[in-house]
């Protein structure tokens, strides 16, 4: 059981689907019982989806979509890690889904510690937690470097996480073969999007395998 959208068709019902919760007018589909009833026997997800988890980012809700739409994988910071690769594998190989969507948000508290953590007098981090976010500190001091700033206070965090997304991206391309070779072969497609808190609207940052005209929004960044 696969699915028939595009990855373009993929992404397009999902902004679609962000259009509505942004404007308060969310159709809640697929969440009642005989969508529960209709894939009990299986699933046909047309995305899958590696986001962070934080309580306030809960991709079902803010795409507007329901039981079996969306195969979701979610850790602190939206960090590459084996169990998020061979979850994403899972559905790309198994489950033959178009578009993966990488989804970060402003104000994440792993991007966040990983900033502060950069500091020669930081305070010390859990050890688990701090294995877990370490990969965003490269790209906090690209980040610093870029401003010519010379501390922890002139770091962006926010900037901090556009370039961790970027990085998110190439990472889960360079973990795996069959994500890779997906998007080579025009089978699936990534989307790195930030979820503004405030408003809740998905902007798309960075994409693979789709052009930019491919990538309907409600709204660019602003840096």
């Amino acid at each position: 059981m696969t699915t028939t959208l595009t990855p373009v068709e993929a992404w397009t019902k999902l902004i679609e689907g962000n259009r509505r919760f942004v404007a308060g007018e969310s159709r809640h589909p697929n969440q009642d019982a005989h969508r529960r009833a209709e894939i009990a026997n299986g699933q046909n997800p047309f995305a899958t989806f590696l986001g962070c988890s934080d309580s306030r980012v809960a991709a079902e809700t803010l795409f507007d979509v329901g039981l079996g739409d969306l195969f979701t994988t979610r850790n602190a910071g939206q960090m590459v890690t084996d169990s998020a690769v061979a979850s994403i594998e899972f559905a790309v190989a198994l489950l033959d889904v178009p578009l993966l969507i990488v989804l970060a948000h402003d104000s994440c508290g792993a991007v966040g510690a990983a900033v502060r953590g950069t500091a020669i007098d930081a305070d010390p981090i859990p050890p688990k937690i701090w294995k877990l976010i370490a990969p965003i500190v490269p790209a906090a001091r690209r980040v610093l470097k870029a401003s010519g700033g010379t501390s922890v206070d002139d770091i962006d965090p926010e900037e901090v996480g556009r370039e961790h997304l970027r990085s998110t991206i190439l990472g889960l391309l360079a973990s795996s073969e069959i994500i890779s070779d997906a998007v080579a072969e025009g089978r699936l497609a990534i989307v790195g999007a930030k979820y503004r808190l405030t408003d809740g609207s998905a902007v798309p940052i960075a994409q693979v395998g789709l052009a930019d005209s491919d990538i309907p929004s409600l709204a660019k960044e602003q840096k």
